[in-house]
């Protein structure tokens, strides 16, 4: 699947009669961060099933039709704290929808790199970045071996399972070794080291991602030691 194919289903899905259903995109207000729109699916999993047998194929889970507590908490932050960005460098690593990414955008960013794997995300990113007016650059690769060529480096919701924790956190150590101010927005899904991390800031996010009882989550703002 190359970018290019992914950014004309997700403009066709934008602009298709009867968008607003369940299973479509719409663009609506994040809500602990209401300055960004996203374009999100009401229920990603029946988004998700429709576009699979529309395709024929499978595709990869789209955790970019949901906003998640980590990035909600750390496009909050960046927000709140203008100064963490305004004329920096700034990647968001495994951006997603691009939610932290066009928040760091807003708050003053230099520049912005919004990087993911997946290339519906990257289409996520350049279609949410159009509607919220801002520029962003958009990667596709996997940066995980190599060192962040950014002033700031931020990362929602990245340590979601173990085996990519197992990849992210060196990463990002890595890079504050270097020199890059690294902030991750973590709701604790059991793959924080116990060392290593200091809290720099803590919020109460709405749950809004799939198959989740609570309706707030505890989030933490994290940096390296």
């Amino acid at each position: 699947m190359s970018t290019t194919t992914a950014l004309a289903d997700l403009e066709r899905e934008i602009t298709a009669p009867g968008a607003g259903g369940p299973d479509r995109l719409r663009l609506v207000a994040t809500p602990f961060v209401p300055e960004v729109r996203l374009h999100l699916a009401e229920d990603a999993i029946l988004w998700w099933a429709r576009m699979e047998a529309a395709a024929g194929r499978s595709l990869p889970p789209p955790y970019w039709a949901s906003v998640w507590a980590g990035g909600q908490a750390l496009a909050r932050h960046l927000l709140d704290h203008p100064e963490l960005v305004a004329g920096r460098r700034v990647l968001d690593l495994g951006a997603g929808s691009g939610l932290v990414a066009i928040a760091a955008a807003l708050a003053g960013a230099d520049q912005v790199v919004a990087n993911d794997v997946d290339p519906y995300a990257v289409a996520a990113v350049t279609v949410n970045a159009r509607a919220n007016r801002v520029r962003v650059a958009v990667d596709g690769d996997d940066l995980l071996d190599g060192v962040a060529d950014a002033d700031l480096l931020v990362a929602g919701d990245a340590l979601y399972d173990a085996e990519l924790a197992a990849r992210v956190l060196p990463y990002l150590r890595r890079c504050a070794d270097r020199g890059v101010e690294v902030l991750v927005g973590d709701p604790d899904r059991g793959h924080l080291p116990p060392a290593g991390l200091e809290l720099v800031a803590s919020y109460p996010v709405p749950t809004t991602e799939p198959s989740v009882d609570s309706p707030v989550r505890r989030v933490q703002v994290l940096r390296p030691r």
